[in-house]
């Protein structure tokens, strides 16, 4: 059976490392095995490193628009919404996610309100995943928060849509310190390689689907005055 072809799908990956370019990043690390197997199959990526960018604090989509004298993130989110595929990626500090996942969702959050060309809320039709490292528990606590999240705004999750590896409990090593054992961790290389597929397969599905079916989830129409069935409570006996 040959491999599928995703050429014509993008990805982008956000990396929420609180260590700016160029030191070594371990979620990264992890990251780029992920990155790896799309770029094989067609997949054009995108990389940011969000510490690297003056990324202000809020739920709008321009904080200058709000007090704030900088914001890169009018700049960047136009390059999240042109991905198919959105994966956040982050360490895990007091066994929660950082403050830059936190921000990074935070300002997608700001962009939740505006529609689609269908009337649908503007991520439905997207798939996203999370990665997660570290040397101390919480993989599957930073995970639930962050797929959480993106359910929520409006991304697709697939099965298996987050992948992991933790050391011993700190101070141990970090994934890509050498002897870790992190880069042969079966498990690991597992839940990274069926993550990644289950992104590429929904992102693939949906996009030869045309996306989320409007019916019954445009806030568009619901806003016009259909209610897709909904029985008003005003006329229940």
């Amino acid at each position: 059976m040959d491999a599928p072809d995703f050429t014509g799908m993008k990805a982008m990956y956000i990396n929420c490392t609180l260590k700016r370019s160029p030191e070594v990043s371990n979620t990264q690390g992890l990251l780029d095995a992920s990155v790896e197997i799309m770029q094989k199959h067609g997949v054009e990526v995108d990389v940011l490193r969000a510490v690297d960018h003056d990324i202000a604090t809020g739920v709008y989509p321009d904080m200058r628009e709000h007090g704030w004298e900088t914001d890169a993130w009018p700049e960047i989110y136009p390059r999240v919404l042109a991905a198919d595929i959105l994966v956040l990626a982050g360490p895990i500090w007091l066994g929660d996610n950082s403050s830059v996942m936190k921000r990074v969702i935070e300002r997608l959050y700001g962009l939740s309100g505006m529609l689609n060309d269908k009337g649908q809320y503007l991520y439905y039709g997207r798939v996203g995943g999370c990665v997660i490292t570290g040397n101390e528990d919480g993989i599957k606590h930073c995970a639930q928060n962050v797929l959480y999240s993106l359910q929520h705004l409006g991304y697709t999750i697939p099965p298996n849509a987050d992948a992991g590896w933790i050391g011993e409990a700190g101070p141990g090593p970090s994934y890509l310190d050498p002897g870790s054992g992190g880069p042969e961790n079966d498990f690991t290389n597992r839940n990274t390689t069926f993550m990644t597929w289950n992104l590429m397969h929904l992102a693939q599905m949906l996009k030869d689907a045309g996306g989320v079916p409007a019916y019954g989830t445009s806030r568009r129409d619901w806003d016009a005055g259909a209610r897709f069935d909904f029985e008003n409570p005003e006329y229940r006996s």
